[in-house]
């Protein structure tokens, strides 16, 4: 199964659910349904505001090892993905930060969750973790001994973080899809809320080829018609959310918002027509 398989529709949205502290996290407020009952919450108001995916990540565990994450933690998003999947009829995706991509797979591959997102697959990246090296050989080696189709979409000089030495963006993109051997890549800007420039969009477009290329940081319902003419979707986190701030909730209007700007409506087409439509992405 590959991307187009799993996103039928041109320019998908994937919207983001972000944890609230898991165990063993220094702000784990130690109620694990407190957790699920704001993750489904979260994924319920995607799919209502009309998202064509989302992915669960441990985002407020910060700080985040650089290495695997506790037991604790792989078992707990387990649990909470699952649980998603059945609340939900989108795609889900999975992504334990900082880079443990070996539990994320995992996680997708005992749910059915469809792909997982990894900071960094490819190259050696200084971070606030630490230095994180790729982890292409090991991933790839346990996706086939799992006998996985979990599609890889791997960062390429991933946000908060630096590259040891000075690759260039277009071998990096080419790195990571022919030699680390990823599904597809995601830009981003070098933080949280700031979003990647057209430029460098159209010169990783050009690098993969076939291979689809997400925004992976700073989209906004203003500017995302003009960064997704390099682009082939995004994933979006903080302009969804109430008041565009991170810690606040999804808020469903926002997100329709969004939508409607990546993919505007014919004109025949009601507003209340869209929202009866992106309401069925939610099981009742």
């Amino acid at each position: 199964m590959d991307f187009k398989q799993i996103f039928p529709t041109s320019n998908p949205i994937i919207g983001v659910v972000h944890l609230l502290p898991l165990p063993s996290s220094p702000r784990w407020g130690g109620n694990l349904k407190t957790v699920i009952d704001r993750a489904e919450r979260e994924a319920a108001a995607l799919a209502a505001g009309g998202v064509d995916g989302m992915i669960v990540e441990n985002f407020f565990d910060s700080p985040f090892t650089n290495g695997q994450v506790d037991p604790v933690v792989v078992s707990a998003m387990t649990v909470i993905v699952e649980r998603l999947m059945g609340l939900v009829t989108v795609p889900i995706g999975v992504n334990v930060l900082r880079n443990d991509a070996r539990s994320s797979l995992a996680i997708a591959s005992c749910v059915g969750a469809k792909f997982i997102r990894v900071n960094v697959l490819t190259g050696v990246m200084a971070t606030d973790q630490g230095i994180i090296e790729g982890c292409a050989h090991d991933l790839m080696r346990y996706r086939r001994e799992l006998g996985s189709e979990v599609q890889i979409l791997a960062d390429v000089l991933v946000k908060h973080a630096y590259p040891l030495g000075s690759p260039s963006l277009s071998l990096t993109v080419r790195e990571t899809l022919e030699r680390g051997l990823a599904d597809g890549v995601i830009l981003s800007g070098v933080a949280t809320g700031i979003p990647p420039t057209l430029e460098d969009l159209e010169a990783a477009k050009r690098s993969a080829g076939s291979k689809p290329v997400l925004i992976g940081s700073g989209a906004t319902w203003e500017n995302i018609p003009h960064l997704m003419k390099a682009a082939d979707g995004a994933i979006v986190s903080s302009s969804l959310k109430r008041h565009g701030q991170i810690h606040e909730p999804i808020d469903p209007i926002r997100v329709t918002q969004f939508v409607e700007a990546v993919q505007a409506q014919p004109p025949e087409e009601t507003t209340a027509s869209v929202n009866s439509r992106t309401l069925n992405k939610v099981r009742s």
